[in-house]
C-alpha cells in the first residue's frame, strides 16, 4: 500500500506564539502608551512646555557629548589594549566584557564614592586642609558634566568591545609593512588601523548614541536636580505630577528619536560594510 507523507505545518503556525508573545508583551503596552498620548491637546500642551524643550535639548546635548567621548577614549584605550603588550592585557580584555554586565547605577555609586560630597577625594582635602566636610573642591557629580562623566565612563566598553573584536581580524603584516617602510605610529594608525576600525566605530558610536538617550540610572542616582532629560521628564510627569498623557507623549517622542537614530544607524552600517 502507498504510504502518505505527513502533512507539514505552515510556517504562518509555527510564528504565531512568539508574534504573539511579542504582541502582549511590547505592542500591546505601546499601543497603550499611544493611545494616551493622543489625549486631546496633549502634544501641544507638551511641545509649548519649557521644560520639554530644556530636556529635549539637555538630552540630545549629553548623548551626543557622550557618544564623542566614548567614541575617542574607547578608540585610545582599544588601540593600547589591542597593540601595546603590557602584563595582564588578557585580563583587562575580559574584564571589558565583564564590565558591559554591570548595571549602570553601579558605576555612578562608584563615582559619588570618589568625587561626591563627601567622597574619598573631598575626605583627603579636608583632612589636609582643616576645612569643613562637605567643603572640598569636587562638586561636579551633581552637574551636568558629573553626568556626562558617569555616562561616558560606562560607556566607554561598548565602544571597546567591537573595536577589539576589528583589530583581532586585522592582518599584521599590514602593520608590519608599514612600519618597515618608515610610517610612524600615528600614520599607521590613521592610514592602517582607522579605516578598517570604521564600521565597528560606527557600530559602537551608534549603540551609545541609542542608550545615552534613554539612560535613566545615571541622571538619577548622580542626584543631578537641575539636569533633566526626556526619560527623567516621563518618570517626573507619570510617578510626581500624575499626568499620564503628557508622561506618554514624552515616551512617544523619546521613542520615536530612538528609533529615528536606529534606522539612520543601518542605513550608514550598510554603506560602510558594517
Amino acid at each position: 500500500m502507498p504510504t502518505t507523507k505527513p502533512e507539514r505545518m505552515p510556517a504562518t503556525i509555527w510564528a504565531l506564539p512568539p508574534l504573539l508573545v511579542l504582541g502582549l508583551l511590547f505592542l500591546y503596552p505601546l499601543a497603550l502608551v499611544v493611545q494616551e498620548s493622543l489625549a486631546p491637546g496633549a502634544y501641544s500642551d507638551v511641545f509649548a512646555s519649557v521644560a520639554f524643550r530644556d530636556a529635549l535639548v539637555t538630552t540630545v546635548w549629553l548623548a551626543v557629548a557622550a557618544t564623542v567621548g566614548c567614541l575617542v577614549l574607547g578608540f585610545v584605550l582599544a588601540l593600547i589594549v589591542a597593540f601595546v603588550p603590557f602584563p595582564g592585557g588578557r585580563a583587562v580584555t575580559k574584564f571589558i566584557d565583564v564590565f558591559l554586565s554591570f548595571p549602570s547605577f553601579l558605576i555612578t555609586l562608584a563615582l559619588l564614592f570618589l568625587y561626591g560630597t563627601v567622597g574619598m577625594a573631598n575626605g583627603v582635602w579636608t583632612d589636609l586642609t582643616g576645612a569643613p566636610d562637605g567643603t572640598g573642591p569636587f562638586q561636579f557629580l551633581t552637574t551636568p558634566w558629573g553626568v556626562l562623566l558617569a555616562e561616558i565612563t560606562y560607556f566607554t566598553p561598548f565602544v571597546m568591545r567591537p573595536l577589539l573584536a576589528a583589530f583581532s581580524q586585522l592582518e599584521t603584516a599590514q602593520l608590519e609593512v608599514a612600519s618597515s617602510l618608515g610610517a610612524r605610529p600615528l600614520r599607521i594608525v590613521r592610514q592602517v588601523i582607522l579605516p578598517e576600525a570604521l564600521p565597528a566605530l560606527a557600530a559602537g558610536g551608534s549603540l551609545v548614541l541609542v542608550m545615552c538617550l534613554n539612560e535613566f540610572g545615571i541622571v538619577l542616582f548622580t542626584g543631578a536636580k537641575g539636569v533633566t532629560t526626556l526619560p527623567m521628564l516621563v518618570y517626573s510627569k507619570a510617578i510626581l505630577e500624575s499626568d499620564y498623557s503628557a508622561a506618554c507623549v514624552v515616551a512617544v517622542v523619546n521613542v520615536a528619536i530612538s528609533v529615528g537614530l536606529y534606522t539612520l544607524y543601518r542605513g550608514v552600517s550598510r554603506r560602510v560594510g558594517a
